[in-house]
């Protein structure tokens, strides 16, 4: 009772200092990429991208930032709420899909069959939302020990230092993501190959690490500014007195 009791007052003291744009910009972004999965981007034989790509690079890097200023476990933390509320908003879609109410699109063409796409868009299927949970937990967890671990190995704590550990921990932890996902749903939904597998995730990954490349100096120079501010002082100094 008491560990529950501690974590829950870890939690309320983290979510009351971590900025607050971040964890939203955390949460809409997992719920947009699942959802804009549900899009091919790119489609060839060994390489495939969805939607989902477009925003998948944002979650990654809020990770970088929370896990630079507040630690791994932080940001461990921030990703299980960010996937919480994506479950939640998930089996709200699917309720809505459920009703028998007409999307407007249904109006402007008159089809059924736009109406049940629709639905089965945005209510989704138990294997995908089944899928995309676990692979975003376990690519969550590596991504913050990867980050965290690489960090206690460098010496500095410049840009350098920071776009180590963040390409590094997002290669790493985007692979796992797109691997644990196409094991648990394309292998065996999708009817993928091994190989499509092996490589898709190894290729997509290194696609959604180009991004994490791009846009690090801008992670960095916040996650820098929230230092010079002393922003979440209050629970990093409740971290160490436990």
């Amino acid at each position: 009772m008491q560990l529950i009791r501690r974590e829950m007052d870890d939690y309320r003291i983290l979510l009351r200092n971590v900025p607050s744009l971040v964890i939203t910009l955390f949460v809409v972004s997992v719920i947009m990429m699942n959802l804009l999965a549900n899009k091919e981007l790119i489609s060839v034989k060994y390489f495939a991208l969805d939607c989902g790509f477009v925003l998948s690079w944002i979650s990654f890097l809020c990770m970088d930032m929370i896990c630079k200023r507040f630690g791994a476990r932080a940001a461990a933390k921030i990703s299980l709420l960010a996937l919480v509320v994506n479950l939640c908003a998930t089996l709200i879609f699917k309720i809505m899909s459920m009703t028998p109410g007409m999307w407007g699109e249904y109006y402007s063409t008159g089809l059924t069959e736009v109406n049940d796409g629709l639905n089965a868009t945005f209510g989704g299927s138990w294997y995908v939302v089944f899928g995309s949970s676990v692979a975003m937990l376990a690519a969550a967890l590596c991504n913050s020990f990867i980050n965290h671990t690489v960090a206690k190995h460098l010496r500095s704590d410049g840009y350098k230092a920071f776009a180590a550990r963040s390409f590094v921990s997002t290669g790493v932890a985007q692979f796992v993501d797109n691997l644990t996902f196409a094991l648990i749903v394309s292998y065996h939904f999708f009817g993928w190959s091994a190989a499509q597998v092996l490589v898709c995730s190894l290729t997509g990954a290194v696609a959604e690490l180009l991004c994490e490349v791009v846009f690090s100096p801008f992670g960095y120079r916040v996650s820098q500014q929230w230092e010079t501010e002393n922003v979440g002082q209050q629970y990093l100094d409740y971290v160490f007195s436990k």
